[in-house]
């Protein structure tokens, strides 16, 4: 096997980049064999060595194991989500279960878990340093959630839970993409009424690449179907697109994702009990910032019933705008965006359509790198001719700005495509450590933008990418020492706080003023539009609020429901929308037959809260910047860098009360999003 490019190390190639040139599909099933074998010796040999625990001997060394695995592992996921194929998808569902089963015999390996335990006893006599200390405190936390502590039937019945669910999850995902690449609504000239410049040019394009020579196409992707609700005046055909949107997943026969729902619940349930929780959602939420499921129901309604009354409002008003262009018909689910883009036009005489050249997707990443430059003291230089695994893909090399050193590699993916997952990710090829010396990280940003000659984005879509880049940094400034504690291995309701606070920097109005120019003339937005832009954020605040807030509240209520193998997916949606109180014209963002973020994984499971977690965070952490008068105020920058580096090395908490100097107020996330009531 010495010929396979996985097994090879990868020394070759610019940066330590995969061969991506030289990788197929092929080659992943035997390359996970050999990696999977050598980590379960490197396991053994932890658990069974002579000497008495330490932690050079045992945490360390578990940390260096399973090197060439997670290597492997972190290419072909990418690749997957980014780049997939019906031979990439088979390796999935072959890879998935052996590898979950992998990690849990790792996880649940006696021998090691005597070690840690040891170890963990004698902590305080073994002088470590603070990451080191954490590291240990992680670690035994980890193995014990596990289910490491159970006894032998215990711990089988966890390894089988753990494989049938990786099972289940690539199913799910795989049905999802099925759907969203296999639907398409293809329009003629007649059909583009409403639709602006933009938007007809990304249509045409999705057209030619699934093979429409004539014609325009509207697809699943978000970033196709967004705009059509938008702006579409075709009554008709938006209800045509809304209603294969929040149909994916539901699809009778083997691509029905609810009897997967229903038995990734009841596992998951299982999972919970064995380990001594009620539910999964309060095993999940015990290993968090959050701590309680109460506590995420408390927050969570602290902004749903603002939100609700606010949603209350902007329907009415809405209702009103389309009876008087003449409509009869009550707004519906497909028609929100519509008339809320009106809306806006009238109240803040903004037009999307207009605004987008202003826009281009080149210009919003050089001030995305320009603010990453002036916040955290590194640029980011383009680099060509590197193996890459699809033409899309662009690469740039992160160096300290002030030395030059070389800091990372940073990978743009940025357009939609088939064979590619919907929405926005980042991933990491590499992470940065430094256990045997410096290693540099190289860091993916995944997005779906449509393309364009420019390819030009919506206020959301810059934001998006400044979001991802704030995940991307998040691992590109990554100082810890140990693999497990770099960049984004945070506690899962932190994650999305690097990411959430860095988007707040698209707005600063120095940022707009330099980035913000017309792709083709060189324009700079009028102070007045900037004014109006800035000042319609909060513009269809309750609608944006409700569709998150409904999505994080049934999240949790699936995974605290008593018999979740007996559910009824149908009538328990409907009978929770009715519960809650939502309002009728506001569907699900995410219905839970395509609801990814729980079911075609595990990440987000009982956990789809952390975004608005990590937004009282952000709220409260750009609020020192605006009580500085300077958003690029040196030592709040150097403070919020800091917290970038740590990884996992501090206490969330701690890093965040280190930079604003007290816990964070849930004032500043009301006032974001227009939601603080007199």
């Amino acid at each position: 096997m010495t010929e396979n490019p996985l097994l090879a190390p990868w020394t070759a190639t610019p940066f330590g980049l995969p061969p991506f040139d030289r990788i197929e599909a092929a080659h992943f099933p035997p390359a996970f064999a050999q990696a999977m074998a050598a980590h379960r010796g490197e396991i053994a040999a932890i658990g069974t060595d002579p000497a008495p625990p330490g932690f050079a001997n045992t945490v360390e060394a578990l940390e260096r194991a399973g090197a060439p695995l997670r290597r492997i592992a972190a290419c072909f996921f990418n690749l997957v989500s980014s780049q997939s194929s019906p031979a990439l998808l088979g390796v999935e569902r072959e890879i998935a279960p052996l590898l979950a089963r992998h990690r849990a015999e790792v996880m649940l390996d006696q021998g090691v878990f005597r070690r840690v335990a040891a170890l963990r006893a004698m902590r305080g006599g073994l002088a470590l340093a603070p990451d080191g200390a954490r590291l240990l405190d992680r670690l035994h936390a980890g193995v014990v959630r596990a289910g490491a502590g159970l006894d032998a039937a215990g711990r089988e019945r966890l390894a089988v839970i753990s494989t049938r669910l990786a099972e289940l999850h690539t199913a799910f995902g795989q049905n999802v993409l099925h759907d969203e690449d296999s639907w398409q609504m293809v329009l003629t000239d007649a059909d583009l009424e409403g639709l602006p410049g933009f938007a007809v040019e990304a249509a045409r394009q999705a057209a030619r690449e699934r093979g429409v020579e004539d014609g325009y196409a509207i697809t699943l992707a978000r970033s196709s179907i967004d705009p059509f609700l938008t702006f579409s005046a075709r009554r008709d055909l938006r209800e045509r697109a809304w209603r294969a949107w929040v149909a994916r997943g539901t699809a009778p026969g083997p691509r029905d994702n609810a009897p997967i729902i229903r038995e990734i619940l009841a596992l998951r349930a299982e999972r919970a009990r064995l380990l001594g929780h009620a539910d999964f959602a309060e095993w999940r939420l015990a290993d968090t910032m959050a701590r309680t499921p109460e506590a995420v129901h408390d927050l969570l309604l602290r902004v749903w019933e603002p939100a609700r009354r606010r949603a209350a409002a902007e329907g009415a008003e809405l209702e009103a705008l389309a009876r008087a262009a003449g409509g009869n018909a009550p707004i519906e689910a497909w028609d929100w965006r519509y008339w809320a883009e009106r809306s806006r036009r009238a109240r803040h005489d903004l037009d999307e359509g207009r605004l987008k050249p202003f826009f281009p997707l080149e210009a919003m990443l050089r001030a995305a790198f320009a603010t990453a430059e002036r916040l955290f003291g590194v640029r980011f230089e383009e680099r060509h001719g590197l193996p890459l695994y699809h033409p899309d893909v662009r690469a740039f090399e992160m160096l300290d700005a002030a030395s030059g050193a070389h800091r990372g590699l940073f990978l743009l993916d940025a357009f939609a495509r088939p064979g590619k997952r919907s929405g926005a990710w980042m991933s990491s090829l590499r992470v940065a450590e430094a256990l045997d010396g410096p290693v540099t990280p190289i860091v993916v940003n995944n997005n779906n933008i449509a393309r364009g000659d420019p390819a030009l984005l919506s206020w959301d879509d810059a934001r998006t990418l400044f979001h991802e880049f704030g995940h991307a940094l998040h691992g590109l400034l990554s100082t810890a020492r140990y693999p497990s504690q770099s960049g984004t291995a945070v506690l899962s309701d932190f994650v999305e706080f690097p990411s959430q606070v860095f988007e707040h920097w698209l707005a600063v109005p120095e940022t707009l003023a330099r980035f913000a120019r017309h792709h083709a003339t060189g324009e700079t937005l009028d102070a007045a539009v900037v004014e109006r832009l800035l000042g319609a954020r909060t513009a269809g605040a309750g609608f944006a609020a409700v569709e998150f807030v409904a999505s994080a509240l049934i999240d949790m209520a699936l995974h605290r429901h008593a018999a979740p193998e007996a559910i009824d997916l149908d009538a328990f949606e409907r009978e929770f929308l009715a519960g809650i109180g939502m309002p009728a014209a506001i569907g699900l963002r995410h219905r839970p037959a395509h609801f990814q973020h729980l079911f075609a994984g595990g990440g987000y499971a009982a956990g789809y809260y952390a975004y608005l977690w990590a937004e009282v965070l952000d709220a409260d952490a750009f609020e020192a910047f605006r009580e500085a008068g300077d958003p690029f105020h040196p030592d709040l920058a150097a403070g919020l860098r800091a917290i970038y580096e740590a990884g996992d090395t501090r206490e969330p908490m701690e890093l965040y009360t280190a930079f604003r100097g007290r816990p964070p107020a849930v004032e500043p996330l009301l006032r974001k999003r227009g939601l603080l009531e007199a």
